[in-house]
C-alpha cells in the first residue's frame, strides 16, 4: 500500500510504477472518490451558517459522564467514584477532576449533561449517535433494526455543502468503527448512497499517514498489473463490479482522482512532519492527538466535515494502545493512567490551534460518546452501559459558549431538565452550518430532531 506523508514513492514523473499500480487498483478509489469529484459539476446548496466546517472527536466506548462533565461530589462513593471534582470557569460548574486544561476552556464551549438514547448497545447507540436514528443498526447479537440506516452527520453536511475545494467533503481519521469484530452501521452515506460514505485516512505511528483506498486489493499485485493496459482493464473489471445507481461518466474524474490524491499538495497535507515538532508534542503523540493534528491541517484546507475516531474498537484494550472507553473493568485505573491524559491534552491542544489560526469561530468541534456509563460502580472497579443519561462538549463554530445545557438527577442516572437525543445534537450541527429545515427536506437529509437552541 501507499503511505502518503511517510514513504517517498519517486521515478522522473514524481511518481513510482508501484505506486500508480497500487492507486489504480483500488476499487474505492476508482469509483467513488472518482464520483464525488464528479459533484463539482453539481454543487450542494449555499449555506450560510457560522460553521464552515466541522470536527467530530467520536469517543468511542462510552466515556462516564459522571468521571468526566457531570461529576456528583455529594453521592454516595459508590456512585461518584474516587475522583473529585474541580472548579470551571462556568460560575458554580465542576467538571471531573482529571481534565485541568480542558477546565480553562471552559468559558468558551458549552457541556451537554442532558443526552439520552435507545440502547445501551454499542453498535445501535453508535449508530444513532451517528446518525440520529437506530434505523438499520445491528447490535452484538447480529439483529438488525427494521429500516434502512440513514447517512450519518458527516454525510449529510457533505450531500448539503457540496465541493468547496478538491478535497473530499467527508473524512474521517480512523479506522472502521468495530464492536468486537462486527463493525457497526451508520458511519457512511446509509440512504444516500455509498457516493457519500466517507473517505477514510488513518494515522499509524510507524508510518504516518495511511490511506487505505490506495490499498490493492488482496486478488491483485503489482506483478498482475504489468502495463497500463492492464491497469485499465482491472478498473473497467472494479467499475462493472459496482452498482452506482447512477449512470455517469467518471473517467475523468478518475484520472483526477488519482492525480489529486498522489499531488504534491496531497502528500503535503496529510504529512504531519510538515508542523513544528513541538506543535505535534503539544497535540501528544498518541494516535488520537496525531489524528486530531491532522483533522485542523484538513479544515484548514476546506474539507467540510472530518470525523476523528478515538479507537477502532469500544474495548479499553490495556497493552494496544487503541482502546476505546469501554471500561466495564478498571475504569479509574484506565482514565487515570490513559484515557483522560490523552484527551486533556489533545483537546485543548486542538482548540488553542484552531484559535491561533483564525478558524475556531468558523469550525465547530464535538466530543460525544455513544452514551454514558451506570452511576452505581459495579464489583469490578467498572462502570457498565447506560444509555438514560450522558454528556458531550461542544465548542466553535457561532457556539454560546460558557454555559451548561440540561441538568441530570443527583446520581446523573436520569436527565432532570431539558432532555436532548442525538438527533437533537445532529439537528443542531446541520443548524451550524447552515442547513435549513427547508434545505434538509428537499435534500433528503433531515436528522429527524430539533435544534437545540440555546447552542446559539
Amino acid at each position: 500500500m501507499l503511505f502518503l506523508g511517510s514513504e517517498r514513492q519517486r521515478n522522473c514523473q514524481g511518481m513510482s510504477r508501484r505506486a500508480f499500480l497500487q492507486i489504480g487498483g483500488s476499487t474505492a478509489l476508482g469509483l467513488t472518490l472518482a464520483d464525488l469529484l464528479a459533484l463539482k459539476a453539481n454543487q450542494g446548496t449555499n449555506q450560510t451558517g457560522p460553521a464552515r466546517s466541522v470536527i467530530f472527536l467520536w469517543l468511542w466506548g462510552g466515556p462516564s459522564q459522571l468521571d468526566t462533565w457531570d461529576p456528583k461530589p455529594n453521592a454516595a462513593m459508590e456512585f461518584r467514584g474516587p475522583f473529585a471534582s474541580i472548579s470551571s470557569r462556568i460560575p458554580g460548574v465542576r467538571i471531573g477532576e482529571l481534565f485541568p486544561q480542558i477546565a480553562d476552556w471552559t468559558d468558551r464551549l458549552a457541556i451537554i449533561r442532558s443526552l439520552h438514547t435507545a440502547s445501551n448497545d454499542h453498535g445501535v447507540a453508535g449508530t444513532a449517535g451517528l446518525t440520529g436514528s437506530t434505523q438499520g443498526s445491528v447490535n452484538l447479537g447480529g439483529a438488525t433494526a427494521t429500516g434502512n440506516v440513514r447517512p450519518c452527520l458527516g454525510a449529510i453536511v457533505a450531500r448539503a455543502k457540496g465541493f468547496r475545494s478538491q478535497m473530499p467533503p467527508f473524512m474521517v481519521v480512523g479506522g472502521r468503527l468495530h464492536q468486537g469484530k462486527r463493525a457497526i452501521a451508520g458511519e457512511g452515506g446509509g440512504t444516500l448512497g455509498a457516493l457519500y460514505d466517507p473517505f477514510r485516512l488513518v494515522y499509524e505511528a510507524d508510518h504516518g499517514t495511511r490511506v487505505p483506498a490506495l490499498q490493492l486489493p488482496a486478488n491483485l499485485s503489482p506483478d498482475r498489473l504489468r502495463n497500463r493496459q492492464q491497469l485499465l482493464n482491472a478498473l473497467d473489471l472494479a467499475r462493472r463490479s459496482l452498482d452506482t445507481g447512477t449512470q455517469r461518466t467518471i473517467d475523468d474524474y478518475r484520472d483526477q482522482a488519482i492525480a489529486l490524491l498522489t499531488s504534491p499538495e496531497a502528500t503535503r497535507m496529510f504529512d504531519l512532519s510538515q508542523e513544528r515538532p513541538e506543535l505535534a508534542d503539544r497535540y501528544g503523540r498518541t494516535r488520537f492527538g496525531q489524528s486530531c493534528l491532522l483533522a485542523r491541517r484538513l479544515v484548514e484546507h476546506g474539507v467540510p466535515f472530518v470525523q476523528v475516531n478515538w479507537s477502532d474498537h469500544v474495548e479499553a484494550e490495556e497493552d494496544a494502545g487503541d482502546g476505546g472507553w469501554d471500561n466495564h473493568y478498571r475504569n479509574f485505573q484506565l482514565m487515570q493512567d490513559r484515557q483522560a491524559p490523552w484527551l486533556d491534552q489533545t483537546l485543548p491542544a486542538l482548540l488553542s490551534d484552531l484559535q491561533d489560526r483564525g478558524l475556531l469561530r468558523s469550525t465547530l468541534v464535538v466530543a460525544i460518546g455513544e452514551f454514558g456509563r451506570t452511576p452505581r460502580i459495579n464489583d469490578k472497579a467498572g462502570r457498565d452501559h447506560w444509555e438514560h443519561c450522558y454528556s458531550a462538549l461542544v465548542i466553535g463554530g457561532g457556539v454560546r459558549g460558557g454555559q451548561v445545557i440540561g441538568e441530570s438527577d443527583a446520581r446523573a442516572e436520569r436527565p432532570r431538565i431539558r432532555p436532548v437525543t442525538p438527533a437533537d445534537l445532529g439537528a443542531s450541527v446541520m443548524h451550524a452550518v447552515g442547513i435549513t429545515t427547508e434545505q434538509a427536506a428537499t435534500l433528503g437529509i433531515n436528522s429527524g430532531g430539533q435544534v437545540i437552541q440555546e447552542l446559539f
